[in-house]
C-alpha cells in the first residue's frame, strides 16, 4: 500500500511530473511579438488617417471654386467671344493703292488729253522690287486697257527700286480721256500683276 501512494502522490517538498494530477503550465508569451503587431498596427493606422487627411483637403478646396471653361465664363459674363479663326492679317507682298488726279501737262506732253492716275507701291516683301511707269497699265470703267506715256505729266512715278519697307508716289497716265477704273502694277514686265481700284 506504501508503494501506491508513493506513486500517486509525490513526495512532499517536490513538485509533480507533469500531467500527474495537475494540469500543464502555459507558456510564456514573449513581448516581442506584441511590439511587432502594434508596430504594424500603427503603421497601417498612420496611412489611413493621412489619407483620410487628404481626401478632406482636396475636397475643400474644390468647394464653390471650380475652374469655368473659357468659353462659359466668357458667354457667362455677357461678352462676346472672339472667333477662334480671327488670325492677324498678313499683308501683300507688294501693295498698291490708286485714285484720281488732275493731268499737270509737263513740256512733253501734247495737249492735255491724257489721263492720270495717281499710285503708291509699298514693298512689303523681304526682297527689293523695281518700279518703273511703264510696268503700269490702266483699265477704264468700259474694260479698256491704256498703257502708260512716258514723261507728260509732272508728277509721274520715277523709276525705282524699292528696298523692303519703303514706297514711292507718283502719277501713271495714259493717252485719251476716260473714267480710270482700276491699275494694274507688274514687278517686271513679266512678273504677276498687281491690280489696285481707283478711288
Amino acid at each position: 500500500m506504501g508503494v501506491f501512494m508513493s506513486q500517486q502522490f509525490p513526495p512532499p517538498g517536490q513538485q509533480p511530473p507533469p500531467g500527474y494530477g495537475y494540469p500543464p503550465q502555459a507558456p510564456k508569451k514573449s513581448s516581442a511579438g506584441k511590439i511587432v503587431g502594434f508596430g504594424c498596427l500603427g503603421i497601417v493606422g498612420l496611412v489611413v488617417v493621412i489619407g483620410i487627411a487628404g481626401a478632406a483637403l482636396s475636397g475643400g478646396e474644390d468647394d464653390g471654386k471650380t475652374a469655368t471653361p473659357p468659353a462659359a465664363s466668357s458667354a457667362a459674363s455677357g461678352q462676346p467671344e472672339a472667333p477662334a479663326s480671327a488670325a492677324p492679317e498678313k499683308k501683300a507682298a507688294v501693295e498698291v493703292t490708286a485714285k484720281k488726279t488732275p493731268f499737270k501737262a509737263s513740256v512733253l506732253a501734247q495737249g492735255d488729253d491724257y489721263t492720270s492716275v495717281s499710285v503708291t507701291v509699298t514693298n512689303n516683301s523681304s526682297k527689293s522690287i523695281d518700279v518703273n511707269p511703264l510696268y503700269f497699265t490702266i483699265t477704264d470703267t468700259g474694260g479698256g486697257k491704256h498703257t502708260s506715256e512716258l514723261g507728260v505729266d509732272e508728277g509721274q512715278i520715277g523709276t525705282v527700286e524699292l528696298a523692303p519697307g519703303e514706297n514711292v508716289t507718283g502719277t501713271v497716265t495714259s493717252k485719251g480721256k476716260f473714267t480710270p477704273k482700276s491699275v494694274a502694277y507688274t514687278d517686271g514686265l513679266i512678273g504677276k500683276a498687281i491690280r489696285a481700284d481707283v478711288s
